[in-house]
């Protein structure tokens, strides 16, 4: 039976959890991840995972968060003036908000904390300084 193998196109099932049970993400009633093995669409944790699983194999893996999201980097978390903020922009906790960055590019950054003087955003991967847990089907092998 054919092993998955970097260069491969494969199908997973997958549900992702944090390490207390919380699930962030799932295949469960939508299509299968599709993916090519080792061409870093994916974290590099959950590639070496699907490595040498055969069609119907399951397998439950940990991946620390060095081959996930990476360690959280507090250089951007940062905090930005009230005045700075457009007038008809009303932020809360949690909110996911777009911003330009310094070569024009879009970031994506989360607001974590709000004060009368400032808004604190944090362009972190929201799964950055996480460990991942995942359940895995390997579906398709091409």
């Amino acid at each position: 039976m054919s092993k998955a193998k970097k260069g491969d196109s494969v199908k997973i099932h997958y549900t992702g959890k944090l390490v207390d049970g919380t699930v962030f993400d799932s295949s469960a009633g939508r299509e299968p991840l599709e993916f090519t093995v080792g061409d870093g669409r994916v974290i590099p944790g959950f590639d070496e995972a699907v490595l040498g699983m055969a069609i119907g194999d399951t397998k439950n893996v940990t991946i620390p968060c060095a081959k996930a999201y990476g360690e959280k980097n507090e250089q951007l978390v940062i905090e930005v003036p009230r005045s700075q903020v457009p007038p008809d922009l009303n932020p809360e906790l949690d909110q996911k908000l777009q911003m330009g960055g310094p070569n024009g590019e879009v970031i994506m950054v989360t607001v974590v904390g709000l004060n009368d003087e400032v808004i604190t955003l944090d362009a972190n991967p929201p799964l950055a300084g996480k460990d991942l847990i995942f359940d895995l089907e390997l579906v398709a092998i091409s």
